[in-house]
């Protein structure tokens, strides 16, 4: 039963505009442990039509287009960003809104493509980065199970190195409506892909439920300032949350052990003195009899097992045994 390593994300992406920003987030989130950051790859004029809005409690109502145009980051900030992660050791990959994001990105070997829920059932987006033969980590946000199913069946055909999150695309999600019970859903749907969990909720508490109820990856927004200029800080964990977030996922890792139930070493230490075994009640003469009245059950347990007792009654006591004296097999005839 043993729980393979939860793979945990930083997502960077859309709270820094500058390498100086970037620089800080990824300096923060290697600190926390964290395997990954995660970036947002996009062109405003190829995500959104000016006619789109946004409305929701993180960002207000706003154009979408002047708020991603606001938030792109070019091709020399990506590569300076891919070089100072490397330089860092940390693992860096994007989320591509396009064909062309898929192929700025191609240009840094990313070993990851991360698919947004807003592109989750853009199939020819999806055959597109499929054909790239890089690991594929799909979010499912706003999807129900047969879209789900269609866009798995898409990516398959192309990539079997597919993973699925699941995820509530509102920002932010608020508990009633995590649903963390659909990640067991998805497992037992797709048996043989990873599942995890893409995290929009305020605070690490539903990142840590969802790695204890299965999730193999952990995506969640981070940030340095939950009060900065970006629609996504105030859903973001700041260093000390993330910190315990990965520090708590660790634990748990260790404390599922191996899911065999067998004393572990401490208890076979522990179990001949915590375990009871037959003693003498008082002084038991050689050939006199074993029975209720001369024979109890105590601790401690590396004499007679108390499972044994009935076989030990209105048997001969072979040499005299004292008060309280553990009473062993030798000494029965």
């Amino acid at each position: 039963m043993k729980k393979n390593k939860c793979y945990i994300i930083a997502e960077i992406g859309g709270n820094f505009t500058n390498f100086a920003d970037a620089k800080r987030l990824i300096n923060l989130a290697k600190k926390t442990g964290v395997d990954a950051v995660k970036l947002q790859t996009y062109n405003a004029d190829t995500l959104a039509s000016k006619k789109a809005k946004f409305d929701m409690q993180n960002t207000g109502k706003i154009s979408q287009y002047e708020l991603f145009k606001k938030f792109q980051i070019n091709e020399q900030l990506h590569k300076k960003i891919f070089s100072y992660c490397a330089k860092k050791k940390i693992e860096c990959f994007s989320t591509p809104a396009h064909p062309t994001d898929v192929d700025m990105l191609e240009k840094f070997n990313v070993k990851y493509h991360k698919i947004g829920s807003d592109d989750a059932v853009n199939i020819p987006l999806l055959k597109y980065v499929a054909k790239t033969k890089k690991n594929i980590i799909l979010s499912t946000g706003m999807c129900n199970l047969k879209e789900i199913k269609a866009s798995v069946s898409a990516i398959l055909k192309y990539n079997k190195k597919l993973s699925i999150l699941h995820c509530v695309s509102n920002y932010p999600t608020e508990g009633a409506e995590i649903n963390l019970g659909a990640i067991d859903t998805l497992k037992k749907e797709f048996p043989k892909i990873k599942v995890g969990f893409s995290d929009h909720t305020i605070g690490p508490l539903a990142s840590l439920c969802a790695a204890v109820m299965g999730a193999e990856i952990i995506e969640k927004h981070f940030t340095f300032d939950k009060n900065a200029d970006g629609p996504d800080h105030m859903l973001s964990l700041n260093f000390d949350e993330m910190k315990w977030l990965v520090s708590s996922i660790r634990k748990y890792e260790k404390m599922i052990g191996h899911g065999k139930k067998i004393p572990t070493k401490s208890e076979i230490k522990n179990l001949k003195n915590n375990r009871k075994s037959l003693v003498a009640l008082k002084k038991i003469s050689k050939g006199e009899k074993f029975t209720s009245k001369n024979v109890g059950i105590k601790r401690p347990g590396y004499g007679i097992k108390p499972a044994m007792i009935y076989k030990v009654f209105n048997k001969i006591c072979k040499s005299n045994i004292n008060y309280d004296d553990i009473i062993k097999w030798s000494d029965v005839q």
